[in-house]
């Protein structure tokens, strides 16, 4: 995409980006999504914006639980396979774990051990970009299992929180900046 579709796409998407002052606590600003996912064409350019970012990808993670909102149709533009990272034990079967730190704690994801194919193409994607930890986590899984983590796409980077940083190495791309 040239920079004036960029732009027009991040104006267009982030209109319908609401800030909720407060939510879910005093002093945080809260951006719900839910008006943009309701209108279909700025769901789909949502959608094909980040598909864009890694056409070649062979999979798509998607990160638990509004990751999966985004994540479910860029596999299905790209003709992709759809893999999910979930919080702990919510998976039936064998998995790889990854622990991460958050500001006050700590928490893990994880993935089915044969969820990546050793050499495989991989597109993360999730609906916000916050510290990075569970980005970091979730490269780091695709990793572990032998993926190559092609690229990053996210509708909402909170630029302040720099999770970004945490995420130097790979290709990552937001539509909307905060």
């Amino acid at each position: 995409m040239v920079a004036a579709d960029v732009e027009t796409v991040e104006a267009r998407l982030r209109s319908l980006i609401h800030s909720v002052p407060d939510f879910p606590e005093y002093g945080v600003v809260f951006r719900d999504i839910t008006p943009l996912l309701a209108d279909a064409d700025a769901f789909r350019l949502a959608v094909e914006t980040m598909a864009a970012v890694a056409p070649d990808a062979e999979a798509v993670v998607g990160i638990e639980s509004r990751g999966f909102i985004f994540a479910a149709p860029v596999a299905f533009a790209l003709g992709a396979g759809f893999v999910p990272v979930r919080k702990l034990g919510r998976l039936p079967r064998p998995t790889e774990r990854e622990a991460y730190d958050l500001e006050y704690g700590a928490n893990t994801v994880e993935m089915h051990i044969d969820a990546i194919r050793p050499g495989q193409r991989v597109l993360l994607v999730d609906d916000v970009l916050a510290t990075g930890g569970t980005m970091r986590a979730a490269a780091r899984l695709v990793e572990r299992l032998g993926g190559a983590v092609v690229g990053i796409a996210v509708l909402v980077e909170l630029a302040g929180l720099h999770g970004r940083d945490l995420l130097e190495g790979y290709p990552t791309t937001s539509i909307v900046t905060y």
